[in-house]
């Protein structure tokens, strides 16, 4: 399933830039005007009311042309002022993907660096999360739902039926890059990705203020209040009826506090990331989708409400925050004086109380909904830019790995060597030796990386890729810790035994084992080694093994056919041992250690 693009990435992105760039600077213009003509209307209204107040030339009357005038501008700037600064936003949107296209994305991104468990079999060896990362390549979502979602994927393998639907929504919303950016303008101000899981608990709690009654009484009391308030100074009531109702009042609000408080604690600081979701949502609702998994993701928007009326999750979430909006309105200082003679907080939490009851428990399939869709656009846009990387096929049954030209995402594209790999047919295990710096690492993190992205419903960096649904367990990046009084090697034995495990799961394993038992003496690596592997091998894993001690690749002579060697070589240029990143097959005939050691200045 190839992108049928007329035109590339990069014309693309440059056009739309250029046409952005255009409108920003025509808006900035605009803006400008707009401001120096309100200002100058506003000077003008200054010397008018001189005129008519001072010299009594002219009618106060017109005053009022001037008041429209800039109540009009002012409306105005307000709006070219939002256009210009999303027209900048869709700048910075086309730039990062430029970015993204010519390699200069590095530590510009969302890191994912929360994501990092040392404990995972491959995220840290595989540079699934942190700077630099597979996620900060992928993830434009704006939400914590969407990111959460994305990290997820990548943590897990899908079965070949959720790939495969993942595959299809990939490949509906790849061309769709209008949509894309107007996802990317969202939210802008906040940083990070909005989080909504103490929302979602909110909606899924049951209700605390379940009674109407107290709403309507606290609005009496506020009207006895004001009475008693204009009786004092209007009437020569006295201050005693007045004193009496704010008791009154001030004890029913006591009454309530502990209620009134657990319901607004949550949601009164969440207007602007509602506000965020509300069209994020609205996005989803716009767009007619045909892929099974899309149209699966509307069908949960269209679920009517539980009182069986039917609803639009973009409409009832900008309702919810205009509530919040209207609750935080109270701590305007013209306001504040008759939100609390009403007992405004008390008013507008039965209100958010009546709108959790409607909608509460929608929030967090509504939200799930939103980490899907974001993350599927973040793999989207990816495959958008990267039209040469075909979606992989994969397979149930038999533990399989068959790929050609498969390369590293992580790596540019120009730099970025090319290998094939076929464990298939029985063969379960490449022993793979080589000499310092010649690529072995590199290509074991090449082969574990895709199949995160096969497995995840993106598309791969190959060629052709056709695998089964695969557990991942890798020890490139095992190291020792000093807080835990831990050495590498105990640390590699503990991630081993883990990778032992997961061979022993209902999914097969693709291991990938970097200098396998390096830190110990070569009789014991040797025994260990061939008997880990030979387990993993027996138990239906495949997967590789890199060396630089040429007796473990007798391994796979004893493995018979289930078992081959590759190597990668260098050669020296100019005292300096220069690599070609190839793989071939065989065992290594020569090394590179003395001189490296040599090259660098030690006599040796």
């Amino acid at each position: 399933m190839q992108h049928p693009a007329t035109a590339s990435p990069q014309d693309e992105y440059e056009r739309h830039l250029a046409e952005r760039a255009r409108s920003r600077a025509r808006l900035r213009v605009r803006e400008r005007v707009t401001g120096f003509t309100r200002l100058g209307v506003f000077l003008a209204g200054l010397a008018l009311a001189g005129v008519a107040f001072g010299l009594h030339l002219v009618s106060a009357w017109w005053l009022f042309v001037p008041g429209i005038l800039f109540s009009v501008l002012l409306l105005l700037h307000e709006q070219v002022t939002r256009a210009y600064y999303r027209a900048g936003r869709s700048v910075a949107f086309y730039e990062r993907g430029l970015a993204r296209l010519h390699d200069d994305w590095r530590g510009k991104g969302q890191t994912g660096q929360r994501f990092l468990d040392e404990s995972h079999p491959y995220a840290a060896d595989l540079d699934l999360f942190g700077k630099g990362s597979l996620f900060e390549l992928l993830c434009t979502a704006r939400t914590r739902h969407g990111e959460e979602t994305l990290a997820a994927w990548l943590r897990g393998p899908a079965t070949p039926e959720e790939v495969q639907a993942r595959q299809g929504a990939v490949a509906e919303l790849r061309p769709l890059l209008d949509l894309r950016e107007e996802l990317g303008l969202l939210g802008a101000d906040i940083g990070g990705g909005a989080d909504f899981t103490a929302l979602v608990a909110w909606g899924n709690a049951e209700p605390i203020l379940t009674r109407q009654w107290p709403r309507w009484v606290a609005l009496a009391i506020g009207c006895v209040v004001l009475v008693a308030l204009a009786g004092a100074l209007l009437l020569d009531w006295g201050a005693i009826p007045f004193a009496v109702a704010v008791a009154v009042e001030l004890l029913f609000a006591w009454w309530l506090l502990d209620r009134v408080g657990r319901v607004l604690s949550v949601v009164e600081k969440r207007a602007r990331d509602l506000a965020l979701l509300s069209n994020v949502l609205a996005c989803l609702e716009r767009v007619t989708f045909h892929s099974p998994r899309l149209a699966q993701l509307k069908a949960v928007l269209d679920a009517p409400s539980a009182s069986g009326k039917v609803v639009v999750p973009s409409q009832r979430i900008a309702r919810l925050g205009n509530l919040i909006d209207l609750l935080n309105s109270r701590r305007n200082l013209l306001v504040a004086p008759f939100a609390y003679l009403f007992l405004w907080g008390t008013q507008m939490a039965h209100a958010l109380e009546a709108w959790r009851q409607e909608s509460g428990k929608a929030v967090g399939p509504w939200l799930d909904v939103v980490g899907q869709f974001e993350a599927l656009c973040a793999l989207a846009g990816y495959a958008y830019e990267n039209p040469d990387d075909p979606f992989p096929e994969v397979v149930a049954g038999e533990p399989c790995y068959d790929g050609d030209g498969l390369g590293h995402p992580l790596i540019p594209k120009q730099q970025c060597v090319r290998n094939d790999l076929r464990l298939a047919d029985g063969l379960r295990l490449l022993v793979v030796s080589g000499s310092n710096m010649s690529g072995k690492s590199t290509f074991l993190r090449t082969v574990g990386v895709n199949a995160v992205l096969a497995l995840a419903g993106a598309p791969v960096r190959a060629r052709r890729l056709r695998l089964s649904p695969l557990a991942i367990g890798a020890t490139l990046r095992v190291e020792d810790s000093l807080q835990e009084n831990r050495s590498r090697f105990f640390a590699e034995v503990l991630r081993i035994r883990q990778v032992v495990e997961l061979s022993r799961g209902p999914t097969p394993l693709l291991f990938l084992l970097d200098e396998l038992f390096s830190g110990t003496n070569s009789s014991d690596r040797r025994v260990g080694a061939e008997a880990v592997v030979r387990g993993l091998v027996e138990r239906g894993a495949v997967g590789m093994i890199t060396t630089h001690d040429l007796t473990l690749t007798q391994i796979a002579d004893n493995l018979g056919t289930r078992a081959a060697n590759i190597h990668f070589a260098d050669h020296l240029e100019h005292g300096v041992p220069s690599p070609d990143f190839v793989a071939r097959p065989g065992v290594v005939q020569h090394g590179n250690a003395l001189a490296l050691m040599r090259a660098v200045g030690l006599d040796v």
